[in-house]
């Protein structure tokens, strides 16, 4: 039986000084306790293997620590690209992600919304003597989001939070991942680059081209749609490859995929016959 263990630098502010780390076997749906001490691998494993087949902490089993408020917005405009500094279980029912950035740590407060390659998050603690601060996911965010193939040393988009004074230099995004997408072509032009992602139908009816999307919580235009291959494709200037993940990325890759949600207000409004109402009033 496999035993993975995890466990956090000793930062000189403790990100969770009331927990004393455990070892889990995560093979054993019970999560029962290996022993009471606590030691990071020297090269931590990807953690996608973990939650892509059989789940092995199930939702009901694991409270989501991540949080997602619908009051928070972003823009889609990346601020800074971290880098993961350390991933794992923490503790029976939450996993923890510790971040390394600069500019996020600015004015960072307890229970900011931060977008970690477009996906909403909260932060559970920080430390700017560090530059470092850490988010709890949910077993359902890694299965449901590309977050599943980071790894230490993984670079990440990271944004905050819209603010009523910021400019708004992209679209609304609310860092609520609709699904992923696979990177099926990079193809450079000039100084640009092409980049073709292949979906699934449920995301694609909401992509039109010209229409914006979030990719990896990047705020970008479509180009063109292609539903029966189930593809779309965009292009990255200059600029936009040095400051974001996406041309890091290598064919066969996810991404995290976030429609425009005027889209799907349409689409409701429409199903649930409210122009009709509207015309018959």
């Amino acid at each position: 039986m496999t035993t993975i263990s995890f466990s956090f630098a000793s930062p000189s502010k403790p990100l969770n000084p009331s927990i004393n780390p455990t070892i889990f076997n995560l093979c054993n749906p019970q999560l029962k306790r290996v022993s009471p001490q606590l030691h990071f691998l020297k090269s931590t494993p990807p953690i996608s293997h973990l939650f892509i087949t059989t789940p092995l902490i199930t939702h009901q089993q694991c409270r989501p620590i991540s949080s997602t408020p619908i009051t928070s917005l972003f823009t889609g405009i990346v601020e800074e690209i971290g880098r993961i500094k350390q991933l794992g279980c923490d503790k029976a029912d939450s996993f923890t992600m510790i971040i390394q950035a600069k500019l996020i740590l600015d004015d960072i407060n307890l229970g900011d919304s931060i977008s970690v390659n477009g996906t909403c998050l909260t932060v559970a603690d920080f430390d700017t003597q560090l530059s470092e601060f850490s988010v709890g996911l949910a077993p359902e965010t890694l299965r449901k989001t590309s977050l599943i193939e980071l790894e230490k040393g993984s670079l990440v988009n990271l944004e905050r939070a819209l603010r009523p004074s910021t400019r708004m230099g992209g679209h609304f995004v609310q860092g609520h991942v609709d699904g992923t997408g696979e990177i099926v072509e990079l193809k450079p032009e000039g100084d640009s680059l092409w980049v073709k992602v292949k979906t699934g139908k449920e995301i694609l009816r909401y992509i039109v081209p010209k229409g914006f999307i979030a990719v990896d919580g990047t705020s970008l235009t479509v180009v063109d749609v292609f539903d029966e291959e189930e593809y779309f494709n965009f292009m990255l200037v200059a600029y936009t490859q040095q400051n974001v993940v996406i041309p890091m990325k290598k064919v066969g890759q996810k991404v995290n995929l976030e429609v425009d949600i005027l889209g799907k207000y349409v689409e409701r409004l429409l199903s649930s016959g409210f122009v009709d109402a509207i015309k018959s009033s």
